[in-house]
C-alpha cells in the first residue's frame, strides 16, 4: 500500500491536455443506415428458442441478446436483472460492458488518428508524460494490440478493487512496473496497457476520457444510457451482478472500476451495444481504411499472427470472417460480434460471470441459423493419417480463403499477400500432396498451421480467395454463402468444376493427385454446381 501512495505522489500529475480550440477534422457524409425492420416471425421464435435452450443448461439470472443482420433486427431479454429483488431482466437495463471498453477506446485513437492529432507509431510517452520511460520505448499500436509488453493487472488480479481513481492514478498503477517483454516480441493481454490509451485520448482531444466517448462514440451510435460505470450514477435499472458457487447463485464481489477506465470501466444497454456494433459495420464511427486496420490481425516481430487487431479480436469460422471482443468482470460477462463482411453484428451481455462460453456458444448457433440454413456438410471419409492432414489443409484453404475475401469484397478489408497466384498454388499444392505429407505427417501440419499468416506468406488465404472469388464470379453470391454450411468438399469440388469449364490455367487447378483425393474424400456423393 505504501509503495502505491507513493507512486501516486510521483506520478500523479494531471496528464498534459491539448487546449479545447484545437479545430477537429470532420468526418465524411455517411448515409443514413437502412429503416430497420424485424426479422420474420419464424425467425424470432428460432432465436428465442436458441436462447432459452443454453440457458436451461445451468444457472442463470439475467441475459439480453441483440442481432443485426442488414436490415433486420431482433433484441431479446430474459431472466432477472436482479434476483433478490424479483426484477426483471429487460432492454433498457444497463450492463457492465468489461472489457468492451477496449472496443470503444480503439474506435476513439483511430478517429484521433485520422484528424491526425495522434499517430500510431510515436512513443505514448508523447500524449502521457507521466508513464516514465522505460527500457523501450511503445507506441500506440503496439498498446491497442497488447503487442507493448505491459503488465496485465500487475501484482493484482481482475477482481482487485482499487477503489475510486482519476486517470493519473490509474496511470500511476503501471507505472512503477517494468515492461514484461520488448514491444512487438509478444502478445500480453493488458487492460492497464488500456488505461495509457484513454490517458492519451484526454491529453489529445482536451476531453476527458467519459466525455470523449459521449460526445463521438456514444452519441453518433444512438447509445442513450451508456456512460463510465460509477456506481454513484447508476440507476435502478442496472443490473447486479453474480457468480455461480457450488451450482448457485451469490452475489458478486464489488469492485470498482475506474482504474480500468479505459480497459474495462463503461456500461450500457443492450440495444446501446447493439447501436454500437451497427454504426462500425455502417461507417458511421471510422472511415473504411480505419476500420479495416482494427479488424486486421497484428502478428509480432517474427511474423506470427496474434488473432488480434486494434481492440477487436479476430478469427475465421467456418469461412466468416469475425471480429469481435469479450468482457469479464466482477458482476458481468459480455459479448460483441460483428461478422463485417455480411453486415451482421452480435451482442450479448449477461449479470453472471464467467459465462464466456455461453455467450459464445450462442452467437456462434445465431450465426448458423441466419447464414447457414442451406445445404448440409458432407465429412471426408479418410483412412489414414495422411488423409487426415490432407483433409484439414483443405479445410484451412477453405475457412481462410472464403473468411478473408468475404470482408475484403464485401467489408473493410484488404486482402494480404504479395506473391503471384500460380506460385502460390503450386506451394500449396505441394503442402497437400499426400506423397510430401506422408514422409513427416506431423512437420507437414505444422507447415498447414503457419501457412495463413505472414510467416507463410499468407498462402492459404491468397489461394483460398481467389477460389472464392471465381466461385462467385461464376455461380454468383447467394451460392458462394452456401458453402460456410456445405462445407470445404463441396468448395473445392464446385471450385475445380468452374476451373474445368472455363479452362482455368493449370497451375490454379492444383494437381491430379490432390484431385484424386478429394474424389475419394467425396464418395462420389458431391454434385458439381451448375453454371
Amino acid at each position: 500500500m505504501k509503495g502505491l501512495l507513493l507512486a501516486f505522489l510521483l506520478l500523479g500529475l494531471t496528464v498534459g491536455a491539448a487546449p479545447p480550440a484545437v479545430p477537429v477534422c470532420e468526418r465524411p457524409h455517411v448515409p443514413a443506415p437502412e429503416v430497420e425492420r424485424p426479422f420474420p416471425e419464424d425467425v424470432q421464435r428460432a432465436l428465442e428458442a436458441l436462447v432459452r435452450a443454453e440457458l436451461a443448461r445451468e444457472p442463470h439470472a439475467g441475459l439480453a441478446v441483440g442481432v443485426v443482420h442488414g436490415s433486420q433486427r431482433w433484441v431479446g431479454a430474459h431472466g432477472l436483472r436482479d434476483v433478490s429483488r424479483g426484477l426483471p431482466a429487460t432492454t433498457r437495463t444497463t450492463w457492465r460492458m468489461a472489457s468492451i471498453t477496449k472496443t470503444f477506446t480503439a474506435v476513439a485513437v483511430l478517429q484521433l488518428v485520422e484528424q491526425g492529432r495522434l499517430e500510431l507509431d510515436t512513443d505514448i510517452r508523447t500524449w502521457v508524460p507521466a508513464w516514465p520511460e522505460k527500457r523501450w520505448p511503445v507506441t500506440a499500436r503496439q498498446l491497442l494490440g497488447h503487442l507493448g509488453g505491459v503488465t496485465n493487472y500487475g501484482r493484482f488480479g481482475p477482481s482487485h478493487d482499487t477503489g475510486p481513481l482519476d486517470t493519473a492514478g490509474s496511470v500511476a498503477l503501471v507505472a512503477g512496473y517494468e515492461l514484461e517483454a520488448e514491444p512487438g516480441t509478444r502478445f500480453i493481454y493488458s487492460t492497464w496497457a488500456y488505461n495509457l490509451l484513454g490517458a492519451a485520448i484526454e491529453a489529445v482531444s482536451g476531453q476527458s476520457y467519459g466525455e470523449y466517448l459521449q460526445e463521438h462514440l456514444f452519441a453518433p451510435s444512438g447509445m442513450e444510457h451508456a456512460a463510465l460505470d460509477d456506481r454513484r450514477t447508476r440507476d435502478e435499472q442496472h443490473a447486479a451482478g453474480y457468480r455461480i458457487r457450488e451450482g448457485q447463485l451469490v452475489p458478486s464481489r464489488l469492485v470498482d472500476v475506474s482504474g480500468r477506465f479505459a480497459g474495462g470501466g463503461t456500461r450500457a444497454t443492450i440495444e446501446d451495444l447493439l447501436g454500437f456494433g451497427k454504426a462500425l459495420l455502417d461507417g458511421r464511427l471510422l472511415s473504411r481504411d480505419s476500420a479495416g486496420l482494427m479488424q486486421r490481425s497484428q502478428s509480432t516481430r517474427d511474423g506470427h499472427l496474434t488473432d488480434y487487431g486494434m481492440g477487436l479480436a479476430t478469427w475465421p469460422l467456418r469461412g466468416h470472417y469475425v471480429v469481435a471482443h469479450a468482457g469479464a468482470q466482477p458482476e458481468t460477462s459480455t459479448l460483441l460480434l460483428l461478422l463485417p463482411g455480411e453486415d451482421v453484428a452480435i451482442v450479448l451481455a449477461s449479470n453472471v460471470e464467467g459465462q464466456g462460453d455461453v455467450l459464445r456458444r450462442i452467437a456462434y448457433g445465431i450465426i448458423e441459423l441466419l447464414l447457414e440454413g442451406e445445404g448440409s456438410r458432407l465429412n471426408a471419409r479418410l483412412r489414414d493419417p495422411v488423409d487426415a492432414v490432407v483433409n484439414e489443409g483443405l479445410g484451412r484453404v477453405f475457412s481462410q480463403g472464403l473468411a478473408y475475401y468475404q470482408w475484403a469484397a464485401h467489408g473493410p478489408g484488404t486482402l494480404p499477400g504479395t506473391g503471384g497466384l500460380p506460385e502460390s498454388f503450386e506451394q500449396v499444392t505441394r503442402m497437400l500432396d499426400r506423397t510430401e505429407v506422408s514422409r513427416a505427417p506431423g512437420a507437414a501440419r505444422e507447415r498447414l498451421l503457419a501457412a495463413h499468416g505472414p510467416s507463410g506468406n499468407w498462402l492459404l488465404v491468397q489461394v483460398g480467395a481467389h477460389m472464392a472469388r471465381t466461385l462467385e464470379e461464376a455461380l454468383g453470391p447467394e451460392r458462394l454463402r452456401t458453402y460456410s454450411s456445405r462445407g470445404a468438399l463441396a468448395f473445392f469440388n464446385d471450385y475445380l468444376a468452374v476451373c474445368e469449364s472455363r479452362d482455368c490455367p493449370e497451375p490454379l487447378r492444383f494437381n491430379e493427385v490432390l484431385r484424386a483425393d478429394l474424389r475419394r474424400f467425396t464418395g462420389g456423393n458431391l454434385e458439381p454446381a451448375r453454371q
